[in-house]
């Protein structure tokens, strides 16, 4: 097996990943954890812990893989669908737990079809897009958004009692719809082209 195929360490991460969201969503989901103990708002916070654990990793995979020379297909696959997988099951667990608007949800997730869309044409003309600061603004907005809806009573909020996870969402929507803009000006060249 060639080294384009082999689960070197950012794929292992990636993996991690993946197998992190049906874990993250059994402590966040009702009934599934602690229902019955009394214990349900402290599988919000593991939920919590474990999302921002997998958000971390989603940093270090990419790192560890260009500065050890370890990017490969494979791992090109893996790790986006770790990333979307992750970000989409929060969002749609948060509208059963936190009332999320499905409209947000719909438009976060209509960005991220969109720009999958874009990129699986280009692929096919053999052309890379990668990502944008705007996109990764973008990405860190929801991330932030998503465990500040998580973490609303986690007793820090004894000190600021206000609560700023659903404002940040509807921020994190609005980055969401301006890079996805800017996204399809910058390729739309990608859709006209005769090639």
């Amino acid at each position: 097996m060639d080294k384009v195929n082999k689960m070197n360490l950012p794929n292992k991460i990636s993996l991690f990943r993946i197998l992190a969201t049906p874990v993250f969503l059994f402590f966040l989901v009702p009934g599934w954890f602690g229902q019955f103990l009394g214990l349900a708002q402290w599988g919000r916070y593991a939920a919590a812990a474990i999302f921002v654990i997998a958000a971390i990793t989603d940093m270090v995979d990419g790192k560890i893989a260009r500065k050890y020379n370890q990017i490969s297909e494979l791992g090109k696959f893996l790790d986006p669908i770790a990333d979307k997988l992750l970000v989409t099951a929060a969002l749609v667990a948060l509208i059963m737990t936190d009332g999320l608007s499905v409209w947000v949800v719909f438009i976060i997730l209509a960005r991220e079809f969109i720009v999958t869309g874009f990129r699986i044409v280009a692929v096919g003309q053999g052309v890379v897009i990668a990502a944008d600061k705007w996109g990764k603004i973008k990405t860190v907005l929801q991330i932030v958004a998503i465990v500040a809806i998580l973490i609303r009573d986690f007793p820090v909020s004894l000190i600021v009692d206000i609560p700023i996870g659903m404002p940040l969402m509807y921020v994190a929507m609005v980055m969401t719809i301006i890079s996805g803009f800017n996204y399809v000006a910058k390729n739309i060249k990608v859709l006209t082209s005769s090639r």
